[in-house]
């Protein structure tokens, strides 16, 4: 496996990416992947697309926010913003006209913000297992008397069946997304927008999914519910699911 390449942000932050330029001029949207919470650029979707982008000849873009993977900065330290901001600094710095995001789970909340801030760029969102919010609607709304006066103190520890070690929850992490929140204003998606969720998923239940679908504004919506899908959303069956959405904004985008 190559090393990363680092880009330094305005924010002093350096964030680890790995990416593959266009194979030829006019190719159309590249592709971007945006992760989710406590993951990296090295899990089994991100490689499977970065695989598939360069078959295609496509330009594809993976990379850790801040305080994830190779990139700088302690997780504990980190917040919906500054991963916004991580994002934002990789897609507007290296690459070039418009992309395509893909986010998993937190990163399907990252690519909505992106969205949201320059929409010229977009060429279609594909959102699997989409969690925008979920700091607020999945973790305070759900938090104990006990554990909110605990994490007034500081931070909070949460368990997950998919982390070895339980996920530190802090104050700075649940008060800075307030300013970050996507379903409590009108949220304008002018291009196409396909939504993956699995039936399964604990960590983000399917009723996120048709929230956000309600929610947005988009003129070509589309939610697929897997039956038996779990959030991971990684089987064979899931991956190339992906890439079908995938190839769906492709056919609708210009010089595609």
């Amino acid at each position: 496996m190559p090393n990363p390449m680092f880009l330094t942000t305005a924010q002093n932050r350096h964030i680890a990416y790995h990416q593959i330029p266009p194979s030829r001029d006019g190719q159309g949207p590249g592709v971007v992947f945006l992760g989710g919470f406590k993951s990296d650029m090295e899990g089994t979707k991100a490689l499977y697309l970065e695989d598939w982008a360069r078959a295609q000849g496509r330009a594809f873009l993976r990379f850790d926010y801040s305080g994830h993977g190779q990139s700088s900065g302690r997780f504990l330290d980190g917040a919906i913003g500054d991963w916004f901001e991580d994002a934002l600094a990789v897609i507007t710095v290296l690459t070039t006209g418009p992309q395509i995001l893909v986010g998993s789970s937190m990163g399907g909340w990252i690519s909505l913000l992106v969205a949201r801030t320059i929409p010229d760029r977009i060429a279609g969102l594909v959102g699997i297992a989409a969690a925008p919010d979920f700091t607020e609607d999945s973790m305070w709304a759900s938090f104990t008397d006990a554990q909110k006066a605990e994490l007034t103190a500081g931070q909070v520890a949460l368990s997950s069946e998919y982390a070895t070690e339980p996920y530190v929850i802090t104050k700075r992490l649940i008060e800075e997304a307030r300013a970050r929140l996507v379903l409590r204003a009108p949220l304008a998606l002018p291009f196409p927008v396909r939504l993956l969720q699995g039936t399964a998923d604990t960590d983000v239940p399917p009723a996120v999914a048709l929230r956000l679908m309600e929610h947005a504004q988009s003129p070509d919506l589309h939610l697929t519910l897997v039956k038996g899908a779990d959030h991971r959303f990684s089987t064979p069956a899931c991956l190339e699911l992906i890439t079908t959405a995938l190839l769906d904004i492709l056919a609708k985008a210009p010089g595609a």
